[in-house]
């Protein structure tokens, strides 16, 4: 594993302080030291950046805190500033609703590799998990592990062997074409070069746009390959209510029409 080049970690958050504090914690206790966090706010209320200074304060790492004015969802503007303000050549991002595993970063740094993508997955957790953990002033990820055979069987997370088993790298994990299953904006790594060489995020998508997949069919398109995270970085996505859903339809129907449109156009790698 190379540990010589430096990764940006992007937490993308809005106005859920309780939840960003767990991710800081699991963040901030990675097994990696060759990191930096930034976090990319789209305009949350002041005590977000409370949080963000109190686990600053209290941590070996200085965590970066970028805002934004609160003008609707604007998440890919925001997530563009974080990547001109890294400096890391390679990114990782998470969303502020979910927790890390103390190897998370190690793992997307073992799967890095030249001209290629790693799209990650996620395990659910149950609301009842979900309020019970927020309640918690630390965390603590090995006591969390001793329960989970607890926890599925009452239902209250739906995978624990991706927290047991770790797979290692190899050709099973590529992706010989694009294809929408699996892609989580809450676990996506990639070269910094390679998310400047495209634009970084489309800033002119708003709202529930697919920002995720529109970003990794763009990366594809320009000759970087993908490869599954799956069994290697799971991160635990709290539970919460599905938010404004109304341009979905409209957001798929873009990409889609994009996709058609760069698809007849060659590869530029």
């Amino acid at each position: 594993m190379d540990s010589t080049f430096k990764i940006s970690v992007i937490v993308a958050t809005y106005n859920w302080p309780e939840a960003l504090k767990l991710c800081l914690a699991s963040l901030i206790s990675q097994t990696d030291i060759n990191y930096e966090i930034i976090v990319a706010d789209d305009g949350s209320k002041p005590p977000t950046k409370e949080v963000i200074s109190e686990m600053s304060a209290n941590s070996h790492l200085s965590i970066k805190h970028l805002w934004q004015e609160d003008d609707g969802c604007r998440k890919t503007r925001i997530l563009n500033s974080g990547i001109q303000a890294s400096s890391g050549s390679y990114l990782i991002f998470i969303d502020g609703d979910c927790i890390a595993q103390p190897d998370f970063i190690a793992q997307h740094r073992k799967l890095a590799q030249k001209d290629f993508l790693v799209t990650g997955s996620r395990i659910l957790l149950s609301k009842k998990i979900t309020q019970e953990l927020l309640t918690h002033k630390t965390w603590d990820f090995s006591k969390f592990k001793s329960q989970i055979v607890k926890f599925r069987l009452g239902g209250d997370i739906n995978k624990v062997l991706q927290l047991i088993i770790k797979r290692g790298d190899g050709k099973w994990r590529h992706f010989s074409r694009f294809v929408w299953r699996r892609i989580k904006g809450c676990n996506i790594s990639c070269w910094k070069a390679d998310a400047l060489e495209i634009g970084g995020f489309d800033g002119t998508l708003i709202g529930w746009a697919h920002e995720d997949a529109d970003f990794v069919f763009r990366l594809e398109h320009s000759g970087v390959s993908r490869k599954s995270g799956s069994w290697a970085t799971e991160v635990l996505h709290l539970f919460h209510q599905v938010r404004d859903q109304s341009l979905n339809h409209e957001s798929i129907e873009r990409l889609r029409a994009k996709i058609k449109l760069m698809s007849q156009s060659v590869k530029v790698r």
